[in-house]
């Protein structure tokens, strides 16, 4: 027999937060493993409702109302994907900072998880930081609790600002996705090449999986596919797409190529 969970108070986030005043959708973008040209996960990305870009509606969020829009994030993304029936994973960004207490903010995801159907053993919770985190066991303390409940956790944007190996010395995600500058151009710099590299290394020796995101052309995905990368996400492979879920551009596999098996 099943138990109810425990009932969990609200902290001083859901009780003196602005409610929102906006609207908002998602698009999604597939994040393809080409090792057998399956979609591994469609990210879910915040949209106007009229089908407009991202900073538009991030421009809106403030200290006042950000717990509010980060759980209606969550509801919406989940609705979504149940709604477009998802078969495999869906991935969400959140914002560290606007999740007061783990335990409590976690509540409205499972909530509507159930009520919508979705399985939450297929929800990745992406951390997107664009400033320092000044409290990193805070961040550790909601890592074990999405645990706890079977998600996955990801480093968003790694290796830009905050999004680093200090960040990774401090809690081991499940999935790292590498940011698109490290991606850009990677087919002739040398350097990068040796960093993504070097990433890949510890990234293995940790059990960690890499995503190359923001890949635009075929020389860039070729030479990461040498570098051993299976997971990909980026406009060669398709754009995002406003409430339902693009086709895949699968690329043509270069002679004498196998992918990593990690």
């Amino acid at each position: 027999m099943n138990k109810k969970s425990p009932i969990v108070p609200p902290c001083s986030a859901c009780r003196e937060g602005d409610a929102l005043d906006f609207e908002f959708s998602m698009a999604f973008q597939p994040i393809v493993d080409l090792r057998d040209n399956s979609i591994f996960a469609y990210e879910a990305l915040v949209r106007g409702c009229d089908g407009s870009g991202a900073a538009a509606i991030l421009g809106k969020v403030n200290e006042q109302n950000r717990y509010a829009f980060d759980q209606a994030c969550r509801v919406k993304a989940v609705e979504l994907a149940s709604r477009l029936k998802i078969p495999c994973f869906v991935s969400i960004n959140f914002l560290p900072n606007a999740v007061y207490q783990a335990a409590t903010c976690i509540r409205a995801t499972l909530e509507a998880a159930r009520r919508f159907g979705f399985p939450t053993e297929r929800l990745i919770f992406e951390i997107t930081e664009n400033e320092e985190l000044v409290d990193k066991e805070h961040l550790k303390s909601i890592i074990r609790e999405y645990r706890l409940k079977g998600f996955k956790t990801a480093i968003d944007d790694f290796g830009a600002g905050y999004s680093g190996l200090n960040l990774l010395a401090e809690f081991q995600p499940d999935i790292i996705k590498l940011d698109m500058a490290l991606v850009r151009s990677i087919c002739t710099d040398p350097v990068r090449q040796a960093i993504v590299q070097g990433i890949l290394g510890v990234c293995k020796a940790l059990n960690i999986e890499v995503i190359a995101e923001g890949v635009e052309t075929n020389a860039e995905l070729q030479q990461l596919l040498t570098l051993g990368i299976n997971l990909y996400q980026g406009y060669l492979l398709a754009k995002p797409e406003y409430e339902t879920l693009p086709k895949v551009n699968w690329p043509t596999p270069t002679v004498g190529h196998r992918a990593s098996s990690t």
